[in-house]
This record gives structure tokens, sequence and C-alpha cells, in this order.
């Protein structure tokens, strides 16, 4: 499925790339949650982030929105799991509901729960907001 990024999307990934030096593959302006999603090239996330969050802290001060990066992924499953990291995934199913809807199950161990929601459910938000986007997965679950 082809991604579309807007002009605003395009401004904000030149910032971020020219302040870490990362390429970046997408971004996403969630303005329901005041956030920016970045996905990153692989093995880039922790030079995104910087040293103790140094690129994060600088970014979210100039834009003035929470800056989230996640490491890109070619398949549901990969995207799935690194965009609800930290929390340790046991499954990632894709089903298909009786009226056609692609809805994605994960599967975490009951101590991870929480982790994999993270607060006011802002991780499974955005694992859902990745999915439709790449995959157009209509919802993801977590059990």
């Amino acid at each position: 499925m082809p991604v579309k990024i807007t002009e605003e999307e395009m401004r904000y990934i030149s910032l971020f790339e020219s302040l870490t030096g990362v390429v970046v593959k997408d971004c996403v302006i969630d303005n329901s949650r005041g956030r920016i999603i970045f996905l990153v090239k692989e093995g880039q996330v922790g030079k995104a982030v910087g040293k103790n969050g140094i690129n994060i802290k600088r970014l979210n001060k100039l834009i003035g929105k929470s800056i989230e990066v996640v490491e890109y992924a070619e398949t549901l499953e990969d995207l799935i799991r690194k965009s609800l990291f930290p929390a340790k995934i046991s499954s990632v199913k894709l089903t298909k509901t009786s009226n056609g809807r692609k809805v994605v199950i994960v599967t975490v161990p009951a101590s991870e729960k929480g982790i994999a929601i993270g607060k006011d459910g802002k991780n499974i938000s955005r694992a859902r907001i990745l999915a439709k986007r790449y995959f157009d997965v209509d919802w993801v679950t977590i059990v």
C-alpha cells in the first residue's frame, strides 16, 4: 500500500534527519494525542534518540509535540512488535472477521499487558495507526 506523505510531514522528516543524521522512512502526525511518530531505518533507533534521549528532547522543544521513534519493518508482525516495544510479544496473528475486516490479535504475557497498551493506550494506538497505514489493518487488539 503506497503511503502518502504531506508537506507538513516532509518538513518534520527534513528537520528530524538534519538534527539526528538518521534516515527517516515515514512520519505520522497524530494530532489527537499531540505527537509525531517517526519511522526510522532499521538499526538507527539509538542514533535517532541520542544519548540520554537528547535528540528527542531537542525536537520536542522545537516542535512542541511529543516525539516517538519506531524502527521500520517490512512485515506486519515485525512492525507490530517494534511499535509495541519494549513489551514482550508472544504472538501476532492476522485474522479476518465475517464482514471482511482485518484484525490483528497480539498475545502478550499478563505482566506485559500494561506496557503493550501504554499510558492512556498510547502504545496500542501507535500500533493501530502504523498497521492501518502500511497494511490496511482495521483493528489491533491485545490479549
